[in-house]
């Protein structure tokens, strides 16, 4: 029986400023007895998801709800070199607080661009190259560097723009909400968790019928996640196949939730191209 009574799969968005209107952030919600569906933003709010309504949303629902699985398909931190370069601590609370330090994000007015530009925060201070990757994009065989940006399919703006959400996230439900697999392979009893997802392990997988490729891409984590519960093979995903030192990559890294840890050809899962759409936009 799975520990989830609820999945919500997360096409994100790090277009504009956290407070716009983004038609490129969806969201579907699925259940043991619910087919996935997409959550509009609560009446009185704007047309699309902002990414600040969003982080209040999950916030308020994961505090309240039943035990929850999130997928969100940005990356949750960065590779190796990138602690190695800047000299940061082996420990994702502390790289999170330095990135929102150089890089906020999460600010009213605030583009990725300005950042990465200069125009506003230190974002030069914390750069990587597009040549780094995790280890977890080496073994998908397509994803692409958290560093490589202004290219269709790549998730480097969506993942700058989104780290700070999760530490708010972190900061107001404490033990409540489980990051997998930075707090531990195997989420309490009881609690929710969020995953790193790449909708493109499923999503074509499952017939498109009318819905646009982002919302596809939501309601394929949200449609994978349930299934995977219901036929019992949730739980390898979330203990993929790793050695101990992939393991500890893993754990300062991330890792991709339904990816297999053998190495690109060898068996398990494996991704097409993340889809023809630009995923930053």
């Amino acid at each position: 029986m799975s520990p989830f009574g609820r999945f919500l799969g997360i096409d994100y968005s790090g277009a504009a400023t956290p407070q716009q209107s983004l038609p490129g952030l969806r969201v579907y919600e699925a259940a043991p007895e619910l087919a996935p569906r997409e959550v509009l933003p609560p009446p009185g709010a704007r047309k699309y998801w902002t990414r600040r309504g969003l982080a209040e949303w999950l916030e308020a629902e994961l505090g309240a709800g039943p035990p929850t699985l999130v997928g969100i398909d940005h990356a949750f931190s960065f590779p190796m070199r990138y602690f190695k370069v800047h000299r940061l601590r082996p420990d994702w609370d502390c790289f999170l607080e330095d990135f929102c330090q150089h890089w906020p994000t999460d600010h009213d007015l605030t583009y990725v661009e300005c950042v990465r530009t200069g125009a506003c925060g230190q974002g030069r201070a914390r750069g990587g190259n597009a040549r780094w990757r995790r280890l977890a994009e080496e073994r998908s065989g397509t994803a692409k560097s958290v560093f490589h940006f202004d290219v269709p399919g790549s998730v480097a703006k969506s993942t700058h723009a989104g780290l700070p959400w999760l530490r708010q996230l972190r900061r107001q439900l404490g033990a409540r909400l489980h990051f997998w697999p930075f707090d531990g392979w195997v989420p309490p009893p009881g609690a929710s968790a969020i995953a790193e997802v790449y909708p493109a392990l499923w999503s074509r997988s499952f017939p498109s019928e009318e819905r646009s490729p982002d919302q596809h891409d939501a309601y394929s984590v949200a449609r994978w996640m349930r299934e995977s519960a219901a036929g019992g093979s949730l739980g390898d995903a979330l203990a993929p196949s790793l050695t101990g030192a992939e393991r500890a990559t893993a754990r300062l890294e991330g890792w991709i939730l339904g990816l297999s840890g053998a190495p690109h050809g060898g068996k398990g899962a494996k991704p097409g191209r993340r889809g023809a759409k630009e995923k930053e936009n």
